[in-house]
């Protein structure tokens, strides 16, 4: 059955204070995502399908053929990159993404630069741009201006789809997804995600990396999570309240040494003072919670260091050549998903898998 919902039909006013999960049928349609707006729109078959489509054009992608074809796929189509918060790795991911793709894109990404100067709302703006081009990928300081974005030009003459690269302290959804495709990689070989211990570390209350990733977690069995963090940075109890309503068993701790053995991930993060206000983050010694050379003897031969990156201090960078570390990894695997996710939402999926099976299978 069809639950899909069109955005035309409801008011902003309505859908702003809709839970995460009733907003879902306005971004997907016929069982894939259109607009990608939440984490919440994801689940298991929608990831595993993303997975295994993204592993293909990697495969795919290793030869000249392999790549014409990629690039013929939406050689038609153009691409709008609006960051109005600063990026270079989900920017560039983006970008290399397109060009796999074949699509032309655009970009701004510093609004001195545009006719917001002149004091044009940044809703005028990106609809202006959405009269030029056939997908707008959006990273903001604002929370909801994706959603915004994609509810507005919904009852224009020519709606697009939107994907949210970052927005606010809420949602960065295409990291999570890049983060599962990791996992999904990382344990191809021991069972999957299913059943793995996931730590959490750092700026648990701000990182809105963890707070996607957290929750499309929820849709593997049992998945244990383990958030350690000082006090003022441990995760929020929103995502708590999340977890419980979705029965997943999780531990909140407030030291790090004593998980790292039980962990079969660790997903280290830096703290997120841009978001302060008097810089009250600097004050806080967070060095009981860095990952160093010492700490590899306790981790679990099987196991994965992550990290969204920008680092800092938080993994030490003797710690980089030890296989387990893989956020270097994240990061390439981070262009493929996206690479994936842009395929799905011009429904070209079909045709990747096709010329797999001719090629590879």
């Amino acid at each position: 059955m069809n639950n899909d919902k069109r955005l035309i039909d409801i008011t902003w006013d309505e859908f702003q204070p809709l839970s995460l999960p009733a907003k879902i049928p306005y971004c997907n349609r016929n069982g894939c995502p259109y607009h990608v707006l939440i984490a919440q729109q994801f689940d298991r078959a929608m990831l595993d399908d993303l997975g295994i489509l993204a592993t293909k054009i990697r495969r795919i992608a290793k030869s000249k053929a392999g790549m014409l074809f990629l690039s013929s796929l939406l050689e038609h189509k153009r691409a709008m990159l609006y960051f109005s918060q600063p990026s270079s790795r989900t920017f560039l991911s983006f970008y290399a993404a397109c060009q796999i793709l074949g699509m032309k894109t655009a970009e701004l990404r510093d609004s001195t630069t545009s006719s917001e100067m002149k004091g044009e709302s940044q809703e005028d703006s990106v609809r202006t741009f959405s009269s030029y081009f056939d997908l707008l990928i959006m990273r903001s300081p604002i929370q909801g201006f994706a959603e915004k974005m994609a509810w507005l030009l919904s009852s224009t003459e020519r709606p697009v789809p939107i994907i949210n690269a970052g927005s606010g302290k809420d949602q960065h959804p295409t990291q999570a997804l890049l983060d599962i495709y990791s996992l999904q990689r990382s344990f191809e070989k021991t069972g999957g995600i299913d059943g793995k211990t996931i730590v959490f570390v750092g700026d648990l209350l701000r990182g809105r990396t963890v707070r996607s990733l957290s929750f499309l977690l929820t849709n593997y069995r049992n998945v244990r999570q383990i958030f350690v963090a000082p006090p003022q940075l441990q995760i929020g109890p929103d995502i708590l309240e999340q977890l419980d309503a979705a029965g997943v068993t999780y531990e909140v701790h407030h030291e790090f040494e004593p998980v790292i053995p039980r962990a079969d991930a660790i997903y280290m993060t830096r703290i997120q003072d841009e978001w302060d206000k008097d810089g009250e983050s600097k004050k806080l010694d967070t060095s009981a919670f860095y990952f160093t050379a010492r700490h590899l003897a306790l981790l679990k031969p099987q196991a994965v260091v992550m990290h969204p990156l920008p680092r800092r201090q938080e993994i030490a960078t003797d710690v980089d050549r030890d296989p387990r570390a893989i956020y270097w990894r994240q990061a390439r695997n981070g262009m493929w998903i996206r690479v994936a996710l842009m395929a799905t939402i011009f429904g070209r999926a079909p045709e990747v898998a096709a010329y797999y099976e001719q090629t590879l299978g």
